[in-house]
């Protein structure tokens, strides 16, 4: 059958639809006008039909098995066994990713632990110095207002006031102690607090090992985390002394798989235990590389579970630097209020890193720490939008 298209169109034209069976149409071009509200139209109950298709759909979850597991590592050491503190933290032991839908994939709750600095003073944001500007002075004091009055169920001390560089400056001198002193602070940390507690140096790569091994046999028996052992130190005298004195060893790179692989392939071939090993590949700000970080971290996490033993350790990663972004602590009208942006932007990184594989966050700021455990505690109660209103948050700074 054959069909004039003159005549097919004035009927379209007449009828506005037209219904055909076992027709051929042809032509050099064939061109259909459609108005604009039968387009609308159109366009209209296609959505429509998307929508209720969209709405009919399920999530069918297929949990992807794991073969690999992170090894558990306990900070700490009570009177039990064979220490002064008062309770332990546990780190790791994961068997599938963060948050994985699958019971038991995640034995240990991420742990916060507050920063703690040997030196008066230190170079704070104006946020932090009224936080901690009545505790600074002493370290000891620090670290129970931290325990005591924040709630901490951890800490870390850096004796950043041992790195030589401190007598070449103007007034240096008078800050500066040696590693035996350092090792003086740590004793003073763990009498003043019961919590388990980290001890990192001052970045110094030249003197931190010297550090960290008097540090290690201040602390003989309070298995503490020695922070860190690096490639571009000596790290066999760092994780040496995790051996001799029965202490956990931080594993830090930059930023880069193998390396981490390698460090902690070292590590382990001197003796370390697994389960004596906490792994820092670090973490840059928002706004600063943390996107870098969060897929670095990701991938050390997925490639321990897939098997890969020179991996297997919990993560720790320095939340705390976040505020070395301009944006969490400069003064600018357009940016919004600085009480409230530089803890959220510490507790955005942390939860950032924890999605991403982190056990240990080492954190700084009270209100940071409390915004990060209230969204975390709600994570797991399935509530996120019941039981985390930022705005009462905000108030309540």
């Amino acid at each position: 059958m054959s069909l004039d298209l003159d005549r097919l169109l004035k009927s379209l034209e007449k009828l506005g639809e037209i219904e055909m069976e076992d027709v051929t149409i042809e032509a050099d071009r064939l061109e259909l006008r459609v108005s604009p509200s039968v387009a609308r139209m159109a366009v209209a109950r296609q959505a429509a039909r998307e929508a209720r298709a969209l709405g009919e759909a399920r999530f069918e979850f297929k949990p992807e098995d794991f073969t690999g597991q992170v090894a558990e590592v306990t900070i700490g050491a009570t009177k039990a066994d064979g220490g002064t503190r008062g309770s332990v933290v546990k780190l790791g032991g994961e068997t599938a990713p963060a948050f994985y839908p699958v019971e038991d994939s995640m034995p240990n709750h991420p742990v916060v632990t507050f920063d703690v600095f040997d030196m008066s003073q230190p170079q704070f944001a104006q946020e932090q110095r009224k936080v901690y500007s009545k505790v600074w002075d002493s370290p000891s004091k620090w670290a129970r207002y931290c325990e005591e009055e924040l709630g901490a169920e951890m800490i870390t001390i850096h004796l950043v006031s041992t790195d030589p560089l401190l007598q070449k400056i103007e007034g240096g001198a008078e800050l500066y102690k040696t590693p035996e002193e350092g090792s003086e602070v740590v004793k003073e940390v763990l009498k003043a607090t019961s919590l388990p507690i980290a001890v990192g140096g001052s970045g110094n790569p030249d003197n931190d090992p010297a550090v960290l091994e008097k540090a290690a046999e201040a602390a003989a028996g309070e298995r503490v985390m020695l922070a860190s052992a690096t490639l571009s130190q000596d790290w066999k005298r760092v994780s040496q002394a995790a051996i001799d004195y029965g202490h956990n060893v931080l594993s830090w790179t930059d930023l880069d798989v193998n390396m981490q692989k390698s460090l902690n392939e070292k590590i382990l071939d001197l003796g370390v235990p697994k389960d004596q090993i906490v792994i820092d590949p670090t973490s840059g700000a928002l706004g600063y590389g943390i996107d870098y970080s969060f897929t670095t971290t990701e991938r050390i996490r997925l490639a321990a579970l897939k098997g890969d033993q020179s991996l297997q350790m919990p993560i720790s990663l320095g939340v705390t630097n976040a505020w070395g972004a301009r944006e969490a602590w400069k003064k600018k009208k357009e940016w919004g209020d600085r009480k409230y942006r530089g803890p959220i932007w510490e507790a955005v990184q942390a939860l950032i890193l924890t999605v991403a594989g982190a056990d240990l966050c080492m954190m700084l700021h009270p209100r940071a720490v409390e915004l990060y455990k209230e969204i975390l505690s709600a994570i797991d109660s399935d509530e996120v939008e019941k039981k985390v209103d930022p705005r009462a948050w905000i108030v309540g700074i």
